[in-house]
């Protein structure tokens, strides 16, 4: 959002990469449509003469101007790749607005981008009245409860906040390696820690550069790992040590940074084939093709499969131990501010120690968008759900005849993100948006067993005699053993 000379509010939004007016004199909302016919994403700002420039992300990062006078709009200025160039629209200190890419710099005048050299210094922070700058002194911990205002001459104050609020939903769920429940909250990204025996709930606080959430966690040899968003950072934490997170070797959690320079969204993490963590993610705002990628804690190395799943990207991943090979499910999404460029997802198995796909296919019968369950389950076969192209099911998978052997229906709702648990009694279980069920390997019969009122968000672990899952911002279960 953007303010003009007469109050006016300019507000860019998503996914329509529209532009809308807003005055609040009248209460009106004025609105002139999309921006760019391709790209979702619109950052507007307004320059000295009124018109606004648009910045639009996030495929090919350009910049359109919008002309309030004859709602006329014009691209000006280079056209980026993302990935592969650089675009940015920033104010100057002058008023003015400029396009600073790697293509080259710009001053924006009228309805035409002017070559110039380096641009002016960036329009400074907002202050108070009295010149008084303001920051949150705890915002390195994601905490932002700390207000600090420095005054002109450099004195400070700070300001606890002691709001009240509802929480901050639930993101992922998980058993860790010490038996207790860890999870991820949203904006910011806190790790928090359930323990079943006490029912004490603990704020960890901070455990990743990212600030998003922790899309997946795995355990390895007494060990949490992390994978969070955005930018797919891994982080290890070890429960039996002192809670201090940092960058330092002994520092716990510890960052390990990003796992490659392409990942973004890391779905799903897989921990123990050749003693690797693996994560298979979506890719980076505006690019297609989610890697496969491993993090050997052994050599402290990691790497990533580029286009394995071509225009599609690696979503979920299960271990078939006795094949040795990762199966992998794909999904037709690209990163964010992206349309598919692929009709429907596979299923593909990877041989982890040759590093080569060894098989590939998928359902007949339907457009599957997303492979967004598997697990290997107790009699060695692949259970997995899918979503699109029909309603969602449940499917078995043969890794020794490599075939798709059977189909189910599902209770109502929505299969849910990585929904399926190996029982402690030899069946799966798993979580649609409204049921947690029960399917019996041996004769593929499901059993709704709890409809959840206020539905199912984010499905969980089993630990214990419970299943847990989560609803906005609380942690629940169900007593099922």
């Amino acid at each position: 959002m953007d303010e003009d000379a007469s109050g006016r509010i300019w507000i860019g939004s998503y996914p329509a990469a529209d532009l809308t007016a807003y005055d609040p004199n009248t209460g009106e909302f004025t609105r002139y449509g999309r921006m760019d016919d391709t790209d979702m994403y619109n950052y507007p700002l307004v320059n000295t003469d009124g018109r606004i420039a648009c910045l639009i992300r996030q495929t090919q990062p350009h910049v359109v101007v919008f002309d309030p006078y004859t709602q006329k709009k014009y691209q000006i200025g280079p056209i980026t790749t993302k990935g592969q160039e650089t675009l940015d629209l920033r104010k100057g200190q002058d008023g003015s607005l400029y396009i600073v890419s790697s293509l080259g710099n710009y001053r924006i005048s009228g309805t035409h981008a002017v070559a110039i050299g380096d641009p002016p210094a960036s329009f400074p922070n907002p202050t108070l009245p009295d010149g008084s700058t303001f920051s949150f002194a705890d915002a390195s911990q994601q905490l932002n409860r700390t207000l600090r205002i420095r005054k002109p001459g450099g004195s400070t104050h700070e300001f606890h906040l002691d709001y009240k609020s509802s929480g901050s939903d639930i993101f992922y769920v998980h058993a860790g390696p010490d038996n207790n429940i860890y999870g991820s909250s949203i904006l910011p990204l806190h790790l928090f820690r359930h323990n079943p025996q006490t029912g004490e709930t603990t704020d960890l606080g901070k455990c990743s550069a990212s600030s998003g959430e922790a899309y997946s966690m795995a355990n390895l040899n007494g060990k949490l790992y992390i994978s969070s968003y955005p930018a797919a950072r891994i982080s290890v934490y070890d429960p039996a040590e002192p809670y201090n997170y940092g960058t330092g070797p002994n520092d716990n959690p510890r960052e390990l940074g990003r796992i490659d320079d392409l990942s973004y969204r890391p779905r799903s993490t897989l921990a123990g084939p050749l003693g690797r963590i693996w994560t298979a993610s979506l890719p980076d705002y505006g690019r297609w093709g989610g890697p496969l990628s491993y993090y050997d804690p052994q050599t402290d190395t990691k790497k990533a499969y580029y286009n394995i799943a071509g225009d599609g990207s690696c979503y979920t991943l299960a271990h078939l131990e006795q094949q040795g090979l990762i199966a992998v499910g794909t999904s037709i999404s690209g990163g964010s501010g992206t349309q598919p460029k692929v009709d429907e997802a596979t299923l593909f198995l990877w041989d982890y120690r040759a590093e080569q796909k060894v098989w590939e296919g998928t359902l007949d019968g339907r457009k599957t968008s997303v492979f967004n369950a598997l697990l290997t389950g107790p009699d060695g076969r692949l259970y997995g759900t899918v979503r699109g192209g029909g309603p969602d099911e449940l499917f078995v998978f043969d890794p020794n005849t490599r075939t798709f052997t059977n189909r189910i229906s599902l209770p109502e709702g929505s299969a849910r993100d990585l929904g399926l648990q190996n029982g402690p009694d030899g069946n799966i279980y798993g979580f649609t948006s409204a049921f947690i069920y029960r399917l019996n390997p041996a004769t593929l019969n499901i059993t709704e067993l709890v409809r959840v009122e206020n539905g199912i968000e984010i499905a969980g672990p089993i630990l214990g005699k419970e299943i847990y899952f989560s609803t906005g911002v609380e942690l629940r279960s169900a007593t099922l053993f």
